[in-house]
């Protein structure tokens, strides 16, 4: 981990939707240590500022980022073109550490932007064929035009892949309801199987009692948890959430020590 932003260029922007860009980039010269699924990193538009931004692709020394364009250095960053600098520092937090759930089923479950820290995930399970057991992926979306990397979407049912959205039109053929609702497709033994979960809050609090409820036990839910990262070091407190620093404890934690600190809500 480096507290120095160290210099990145940006080798390609494409779009994911209206108000989301997913940038790749590659180091300079001297490159970050590696970030694990679930990491976040500091990304920097120059003059500008940073935020806390998930990896959304990891390829040796080469990171994917995907971006919702909310604010002044969000947007900048979504407006960054091919052959221009960025600086990034990392890798911060915890990752959804899927090694340990090896030779379990495995749920995957996300709403809107919270797909981009799950896709690494999904990738490293889909590369180790017969490491884990059945891998179901859950995405939600406001509309279709809202889902990321709908290319992929298809070689990820493996069993199952299901996607829904909150909003459709005429044109739009596939599920049309809560995220949660996809888990009646999904093959899973509940009490063999760990979950991941990222998205807004409201929908990882209905994932995980539906998980809860079906017998997934709550510390085999693992979540990704988003508050004001400043610092991503644990030393300003304004990612704290009860007793966590979620920049150093987190983003990803166990339900069952997240479940009694869900009541607060980020001001």
């Amino acid at each position: 981990m480096t507290a120095v932003p160290l210099p990145y260029r940006v080798t390609a922007n494409r779009p994911e939707s209206a108000d989301t860009r997913t940038i790749e980039l590659q180091p300079v010269a001297e490159a970050l240590p590696v970030f694990a699924p679930g990491q976040f990193a500091m990304v920097y538009a120059f003059g500008v500022g940073d935020i806390p931004v998930s990896v959304a692709g990891i390829d040796g020394s080469a990171l994917t980022h995907t971006i919702r364009g909310v604010g002044a250095t969000s947007r900048a960053l979504c407006a960054v073109r091919a052959g221009t600098q960025v600086g990034v520092r990392g890798p911060f937090g915890t990752g959804w550490d899927l090694p340990s759930a090896a030779g379990r089923d495995l749920i995957i479950v996300a709403g809107g932007i919270g797909l981009a820290p799950l896709r690494p995930l999904v990738r490293e399970a889909l590369s180790a064929p017969g490491t884990y057991g059945r891998l179901n992926v859950l995405v939600g979306a406001r509309t279709p035009a809202d889902l990321l990397y709908r290319s992929e979407l298809d070689g990820w049912g493996h069993p199952y892949c299901g996607v829904t959205v909150d909003r459709a039109g005429p044109e739009w053929t596939g599920n049309v309801g809560v995220v949660t609702a996809l888990l009646d497709q999904a093959a899973f033994d509940p009490h063999d199987t760990t979950a991941f979960a990222c998205g807004p809050e409201v929908m990882i609090r209905a994932a995980a009692r539906e998980l809860l409820h079906r017998g997934v036990p709550a510390q085999h839910i693992r979540i990704s948890l988003e508050r004001n990262m400043h610092c991503a070091t644990g030393h300003c407190g304004h990612c704290q959430l009860g007793p966590l620093l979620l920049c150093r404890d987190g983003p990803v934690v166990a339900y069952d020590r997240a479940k009694p600190l869900l009541t607060v809500r980020e001001l």
